[in-house]
């Protein structure tokens, strides 16, 4: 049976944020602490050594002259180096003398012994000095290495920074510099870097869990509103403060709910629309379908002449409902997003000819064209604009009817379709091309179905266009379409 991994703990936004902080800020703090250790440490130890050296090759020196000065006497060589030696203070030294001097032609290193030291002559806080390393003695003998050095520790546990000069045949001097005040130095450097790293290491998780509420705040209230948002406040904004990415965050959930709200309205507009559509679809069916069944009974009537008037009015209904079934359909098609545009070249001049031909009947209708008024779009769909506005200008309108199209403008054409009627009351110029919108008693009653112009109003929009309506001596339509 496997077992199931256990999960890790939820850590919140403004836990791992501040855990973020807090780590950086710790390992910087850490790493600037080592660094400044380092860079004080490696400063101080190489100004020890400069300072050794330059005391050792001066002793070196001194006590080379003082030899010299008794080459002729060699078992005074040591009593010269000890009588100058012996005025050194602060320094420990040691004098070491090789058993057979000069060395062997197969550089074999005699033994050496010390032959005399500061801790002989005097107490020294490093203790007894120790006996250098063979290879220092022996490099120092041979003169491979000029003044070889190395650290090391007294018996007492002082660490001490051993140099060997070469100062005459069978004869080498040490000098021990006691690095004891110098790693005490360092300690004390080390601990005070080590509270200033605890210190801003402390005000660093201060620091963190502070600006991590900071930061958690403005997001807690994105949250909250958010939740708002889910349960149906449409209305919630919040405040932008700021230019940084929490304002972008503040500023985006502001235009999510505005479009989320927008769009919400907007279904509900079109879900009254299509209820609306529902019940005007229901309502302008009832009529002509109780007509049909109606005339279809009364064609079983004895009567030649009732059978007659039965079925002229049954094909005038068949009619009318054939037209309504198919602005049913047009405007389904615009619902769906389903239309389909077939653009070609369409010369509106003889567009309009033909429209003012099939739908004005015996009206008087004048057409005017300037400049170029061709455009590329479907002829299909311009023609059921055109014919729809002619009908209506003139069924609800009256003669003669104007159609004036101008091509002159480089990029538009427009096309106005004035009639010499009432006018359209002001109180549908806002509706005019809602669907199922008809003429009240100022316009005479029709029995259209009321798509006519919402189908128009689609059409024009389908082109890019833009439609519009006013009253200037008569309704005055206004079609501009693109090029």
């Amino acid at each position: 049976m496997s077992r199931r991994p256990r999960r890790l703990p939820y850590l919140g936004l403004r836990t791992r944020i501040a855990m973020v902080v807090i780590l950086i800020t710790t390992m910087a703090t850490a790493g600037m602490a080592f660094g400044a250790y380092q860079l004080q440490a490696n400063t101080t130890k190489d100004r020890f050594d400069n300072a050794a050296d330059a005391g050792f090759s001066s002793d070196l020196a001194q006590a080379r002259a003082r030899v010299e000065a008794v080459a002729g006497r060699p078992h005074n060589r040591v009593e010269q180096v000890v009588g100058y030696m012996r005025g050194r203070q602060g320094v420990d030294w040691g004098i070491f003398a090789f058993d057979d001097p000069p060395p062997p032609a197969d550089g074999h290193v005699p033994a050496a012994t010390m032959v005399a030291s500061s801790t002989r002559l005097r107490p020294s806080p490093i203790g007894a000095i120790p006996h250098p390393p063979s290879w220092m003695l022996h490099e120092a003998y041979l003169g491979t290495q000029p003044r070889p050095s190395t650290t090391m520790e007294t018996d007492s546990g002082v660490p001490v920074q051993v140099i060997v000069g070469w100062l005459a045949p069978g004869l080498a001097l040490a000098e021990y510099y006691n690095l004891g005040p110098m790693q005490a130095e360092l300690d004390r450097l080390q601990n005070i870097l080590t509270m200033i790293a605890l210190v801003v290491a402390a005000l660093g998780v201060v620091a963190a869990v502070v600006a991590a509420g900071r930061i958690q705040r403005p997001v807690r209230r994105v949250a909250a509103a958010a939740r708002e948002l889910g349960d149906g406040d449409l209305d919630i904004r919040l405040p932008v403060r700021g230019r940084d990415e929490l304002a972008d965050l503040t500023s985006s959930f502001n235009t999510m709910a505005r479009r989320l709200s927008e769009s919400i309205e907007e279904l509900k507009a079109k879900d009254e629309q299509q209820r609306r559509f529902v019940a005007d679809v229901a309502h302008d069916l009832r009529t002509p379908v109780a007509s049909v069944v109606a005339a279809a009974d009364s064609l079983e009537h004895a009567d030649p002449e009732s059978r007659a008037r039965s079925a002229q009015l049954l094909g005038t209904q068949a009619r009318r409902l054939a037209k309504l079934v198919e602005d049913l359909l047009e405007i389904s098609r615009f619902d769906a997003g389903a239309a389909e545009l077939r653009s070609e070249q369409v010369d509106l001049a003889e567009l309009m000819r033909e429209a003012i031909e099939v739908s004005t009947g015996e009206a008087e209708v004048r057409l005017a064209a300037e400049g170029d008024v061709t455009v590329t779009a479907d002829p299909r769909r311009l023609h059921t604009v055109a014919c729809n506005l002619l009908a209506n200008s003139v069924r609800h309108g009256a003669a003669p009817v104007t159609v004036t199209i101008d091509g002159t403008g480089a990029d538009l054409v427009t096309v106005r379709i004035a009639d010499s009627g009432p006018g359209v009351p002001e109180e549908l110029l806002p509706i005019l091309f809602d669907r199922f919108v008809r003429g009240d008693r100022s316009r005479r009653v029709t029995e259209g179905s009321g798509l006519g112009l919402a189908i128009v109003k689609e059409n024009v929009a389908a082109h890019g266009g833009h439609i519009e309506v006013t009253n200037v001596d008569g309704a005055v339509f206004t079609v501009t379409l693109p090029r």
